[in-house]
């Protein structure tokens, strides 16, 4: 009969020293009762999509047969659905590329003038959760600071590109130095607003009630950030999981696409299994180089406008096939029990998809759109209009209210797309 221990007994024996994740024999020295556990979402996309004929199956449901890219998934055929015919409404930008900038928030007429982005669903996500762990969210890319995470004022949030440093932020814990420097600037940040409060308040006093309602969603505003700055702040008190692993190093060779994407791909479950952050995005872009992949000799970006060239498609398959099975493998690390003897995917929504359909012909719609985990019952190929697309928004809907978040509507979304 296994004895009750409490978690930082486990987690010095577990090998994998993690400060926060659940075991199932601490149930029993919490009085028996069942541990819950959070739900989470990871969004990931491949800017240059992928190649349709390869993906998509000739029939709908549970019974279709498999193609060459679902092939690579074939071991979690029953965790994952594929969906078609979704898209974000009135994407045709000023240039080609500019979806990857709505790719999460649904902006109409990215690019063009007096275009303003809005805020993206991993963000929207983070802002309702608040600050249950360490970082709200986490943005990762393939390629420098691009990100698709923007906040409330569509301003972009930089992503982070070498993992060394996202586990140096994850598991390192700053000297004491450092910690009073951070407690310090967030005082600095508290007094700033106590400032601008103050002088808000006075204006207040001297304009006239069609004004107030302006100025009480800047009030508003401003004790979100004050609240926000506490939270942050009671953070620096809690030391940072420790986990027996080495620091990744950094793959400086941008022509590595692969191994680039698979570093990254590697530390998510980690994020997750120490509950460091909720919430993260991926973003696996064209480097501007011909990948150093065996059978390519040209730029992903290159071959992703392939004008039906054989040669062309045959080394974008290449590239595709090898990203996919880097998620393959990324679905079999988050399906074993590293969660209180459950799969940190049963929790987990993943979403695997593009802002382009057909990066050929830079065509918005028809998005590709591979979902895994997060309880719902997958196994299926699900095939919406490709004439009459529906909102990507509605997915992403469903994937807020199962992350936790509720929300009836979401950019363009008109409703909630059941899975």
């Amino acid at each position: 009969m296994h004895q009750p221990f409490s978690r930082r007994a486990a987690l010095k024996a577990s090998g994998v020293a993690i400060a926060l994740p659940l075991l199932e024999s601490m149930s029993s020295a919490i009085g028996g009762t069942e541990i819950p556990t959070a739900k989470r979402m990871v969004l990931i996309c491949n800017t240059l999509g992928l190649y349709s004929p390869a993906l998509y199956p000739e029939k709908t449901g549970r019974n279709y047969k498999s193609t060459e890219y679902l092939s690579l998934l074939k071991d979690h055929r029953e965790k994952f659905t594929l969906i078609s015919g979704l898209s974000h409404p009135d994407q045709n930008g000023k240039q080609p590329h500019d979806t990857e900038m709505t790719w999460l928030t649904a902006a109409r007429n990215p690019g063009l003038a007096g275009f303003k982005n809005s805020i993206s669903v991993d963000q929207y996500a983070a802002s309702k959760l608040g600050q249950v762990t360490r970082f709200r969210s986490i943005a990762l890319s393939t390629n420098l600071q691009k990100s698709q995470s923007y906040d409330s004022n569509g301003v972009m949030l930089s992503a982070e590109h070498k993992p060394s440093k996202v586990f140096e932020r994850l598991f390192f814990d700053g000297s004491p130095t450092q910690i009073n420097r951070n407690r310090q600037g967030l005082a600095e940040g508290r007094s700033i607003l106590d400032f601008v409060r103050d002088q808000a308040q006075s204006l207040k006093r001297r304009t006239s009630r069609n004004d107030h309602r302006q100025l009480d969603e800047y009030f508003d505003a401003i004790r979100k950030a004050e609240s926000e700055l506490i939270e942050s702040e009671a953070w620096l008190d809690r030391p940072k999981p420790k986990v027996k692993i080495a620091q990744p190093k950094d793959i400086a060779d941008p022509r590595d696409l692969i191994g680039r994407t698979k570093s990254l791909f590697n530390l998510m479950p980690l994020i997750l299994q120490t509950d460091s952050s909720r919430i993260i995005t991926l973003v696996i872009q064209d480097h501007g180089v011909v990948p150093k992949i065996k059978g390519v000799n040209a730029e992903h970006h290159n071959l992703s406008h392939h004008g039906q060239d054989p040669e062309k498609i045959t080394q974008l398959k290449i590239i595709e096939r090898q990203l996919l099975e880097c998620f393959a493998q990324f679905l079999s690390r988050m399906s074993q029990p590293l969660e209180a003897g459950r799969s940190l995917l049963k929790n987990t929504s993943v979403l695997f998809g593009s802002n382009l359909g057909n990066a050929n012909a830079h065509d918005p719609t028809n998005l590709p759109v591979l979902l895994a985990g997060g309880g719902y019952e997958h196994g299926k190929y699900v095939a919406q209009s490709k004439t009459d697309n529906v909102p990507l928004c509605n997915l992403f809907v469903n994937l807020l209210n199962n992350v936790g978040v509720e929300a009836e509507k979401f950019g363009t979304s008109t409703g909630t797309l059941e899975i």
